[in-house]
């Protein structure tokens, strides 16, 4: 199979993974929305497949998902969220194909893409509820971005890095420096 056919299916995967994990992680409604779901297979496609995947799959999910199951609510969160998880699919593939191989590197980016992608969330959240005359502000951001993120940021940080050493011992993640 060739490389971008491996690609393709690779982040096909992770797309579906952004539709069902959600439903099932959902279940538990005190800390489901909490544990972002949605993120793990976008890291996971920016690792896999490189940023140009990694962003489609970031992009696509949330406003796929809101398209096709309403949740989360099209605007503004998809719309805000389509640019978080963009940024890190980009972010998460582009670091690790230019950081060495070391377990230490998957951290480095992980946590890099984590930050820039919640930067962007709320600069585009600042962006569109300022079009509409809604203020965002530091206190919203925070409460956003960190504090009721919690559970899904540490979910994140020993989740992905684990998933990452898996597939990369079994020869899943591409060594590839494009």
């Amino acid at each position: 199979m060739n490389k971008n056919l491996k690609k393709l299916v690779c982040a096909a995967l992770c797309l579906a993974l952004c539709m069902v994990l959600p439903l099932l992680i959902g279940q538990i409604p005190e800390i489901g929305k909490r544990l972002s779901p949605m993120h793990i297979p976008v890291f996971l496609c920016g690792f896999l497949c490189g940023w140009p995947w990694g962003l489609a799959v970031g992009a696509i999910a949330p406003l796929l998902r809101s398209l096709l199951f309403g949740m989360p609510a099209l605007y503004p969160d998809a719309v805000c969220m389509a640019f978080e998880l963009a940024t890190y699919g980009a972010v998460s593939g582009i670091l690790y194909r230019i950081l060495p191989r070391k377990p230490w590197s998957v951290y480095v980016t992980l946590i890099a893409a984590m930050i820039a992608g919640r930067l962007v969330w709320g600069a585009v959240k600042w962006l569109l509820l300022g079009l509409s005359g809604t203020p965002f502000t530091l206190q919203m951001f925070l409460a956003g971005a960190i504090l009721n993120a919690v559970p899904g940021i540490i979910l994140h940080i020993v989740l992905v890095p684990l998933l990452v050493f898996a597939l990369n011992k079994a020869g899943l993640v591409e060594n590839d420096r494009e």
